[in-house]
């Protein structure tokens, strides 16, 4: 059986970094009245995983059903254009040439004007050490994905300053049947391990902020 999670966190603060000088004469303010008087800038994330009960393995691309839940992704994200360092690529092409951690764009333009060097990250770094350049890049309207490590494969993880969580809920909802549960998780709820891998301990009463997705679930 594949269970299929999708974690979702929305109006998550961008505190944007700003470049400070030491000598005060010539500091450029960054706290005025204008900063003070503009909202924060919010944006949300979407980390799509996997397990597959009946092997007792972890990772998206190890379900049974991964090449369905591409295609319902690409559904999803059918607006877009997909570039990655070599180029721009179909999502499910892009995922089987990058390595974990390489950053990929999607713009509704032909191209984009982001150094996909300066966005991916190593095992040294995570995209917290991003911050800056992250912060540029979601006050648009591009998403920025990674390929990030799992136990037995690999997971995707999403930016994106617009919930689109909608975008994804019907195109994967349409998958669910006896073999394909959907899980739909509140990711400010998921605050352990054992709640992220919940499915290997109670999978029939889930801890509160999951939600099973059934055919007939509505928004």
């Amino acid at each position: 059986m594949d269970i299929f999670k999708l974690i979702y966190q929305h109006d998550i603060r961008l505190d944007r970094l700003r470049d400070r000088q030491t000598d005060r004469s010539i500091q450029e303010t960054s706290s005025s009245i204008e900063d003070f008087m503009k909202p924060d800038p919010t944006y949300s994330k979407f980390y799509f995983t996997g397990t597959r009960l009946d092997e007792n393995t972890f990772g998206l691309n190890i379900l049974q059903r991964y090449d369905a839940v591409i295609d319902a992704l690409e559904e999803a994200l059918k607006e877009y254009q997909l570039f990655t360092i070599s180029g721009e690529a179909g999502l499910k092409s892009a995922l089987a040439d990058v390595e974990a951690g390489n950053a990929m764009v999607l713009t509704k333009e032909k191209k984009h004007n982001w150094s996909l060097e300066d966005l991916s990250v190593d095992n040294s770094s995570n995209v917290g050490h991003k911050k800056e350049v992250i912060s540029r890049l979601l006050e648009t309207d591009d998403l920025l994905l990674y390929k990030e490590q799992a136990h037995n494969g690999f997971d995707l993880h999403l930016f994106s300053k617009q919930n689109i969580y909608r975008n994804f809920f019907y195109p994967l909802q349409q998958m669910v049947d006896e073999e394909f549960r959907f899980f739909s998780m509140n990711g400010k709820r998921i605050t352990s391990e054992r709640k992220f891998y919940f499915e290997t301990w109670t999978l029939d009463r889930p801890p509160h902020g999951v939600e099973e997705v059934f055919p007939e679930t509505v928004l």
